[in-house]
């Protein structure tokens, strides 16, 4: 049996909801090996962000020294990276030990608010990981940061979308979680060539944190395993829907999504399908 392995380099969430907590839980769901570099370790919780405390540039380098030298990533993903100077060294080591199927999910800002990416590093995303990105996937405020254009409607954001795949990326995901004023919680994917929206039904809950690194996640997984960008896309995109609408209710705020909702949906549905078989 093949041993598919994914790498997530991103922050520490206290809380469990979201960074390096969200991602592993997510690749394990998934059936795929999960491996991490923690670029900074957050205290927050369902309120919000109590503090930030990014590594050195030392132990980031020696943690992406130590997967390199051992274990290869059939898939990575970039979550909060904080500065320019840990973006420089993530996009040094993916250049350095040659590896493929990259996902950027370029986390800004956390669900209360917190700023988790220092201004100055927007530049080193656009110029140094944005080249080296196999899909980028911005929400609409992350992607009129990136893009510098502001996003009202389906023109907008497909401008913006273009724009961002002019900084080398093969492919950008703008996700439509934000677009609060629709029913349809709609993606748009671009690549280069034409534009393809992948929509579900909005859910409308206070229990959303940590949507954007799992959706990444779930989709670093199925590319992991071989699939293509599409069939990833829809993976992540069950995931993320049925981690929504089954929410844990733990908290007093922003409450994290369930990591374990996609599965167990799988598990009721074969369970039916057999049943249905034995009569």
């Amino acid at each position: 049996m093949a041993i598919y392995k994914a790498l997530t380099i991103a922050g520490s969430d206290s809380g469990g909801g979201a960074g390096i907590q969200a991602d592993l839980k997510t690749f394990q769901e998934l059936g795929v090996y999960g491996m991490s570099v923690i670029t900074a370790v957050t205290a927050q919780n369902t309120l919000g962000v109590q503090g930030v405390y990014p590594m050195s540039t030392e132990a980031i380098e020696r943690q992406l020294a130590s997967i390199g030298e051992d274990l290869r990533p059939d898939a990575l993903k970039t979550g909060m990276l904080f500065s320019g100077d840990i973006i420089r060294i993530v996009a040094a080591a993916i250049d350095k030990y040659g590896w493929k199927q990259i996902v950027v999910d370029p986390v800004m800002i956390a669900k209360g608010g917190a700023s988790l990416l220092q201004q100055e590093a927007i530049d080193a995303m656009i110029h140094k990981l944005l080249p080296l990105a196999d899909v980028v996937t911005p929400n609409i405020p992350e992607a009129e940061a990136i893009s510098g254009i502001r996003i009202t409607d389906l023109a907008s954001r497909q401008q913006a979308a273009k724009r961002i795949y002019e900084f080398g990326c093969k492919h950008v995901l703008i996700k439509g979680g934000h677009d609060a004023d629709s029913e349809q919680a709609t993606d748009l994917l671009y690549d280069g060539f034409s534009f393809k929206e992948f929509t579900s039904r909005r859910l409308v809950t206070q229990h959303t944190h940590g949507t954007g690194c799992t959706f990444a996640a779930a989709l670093t997984s199925g590319l992991a395993q071989g699939r293509p960008i599409t069939a990833s896309l829809q993976l992540a995109k069950s995931f993320i829907h049925a981690a929504i609408s089954e929410p844990l209710h733990i908290g007093s705020g922003h409450g994290p999504t369930n990591h374990w909702a996609y599965q167990q949906g799988v598990r009721a549905a074969q369970k039916d399908e057999a049943t249905r078989g034995v009569r």
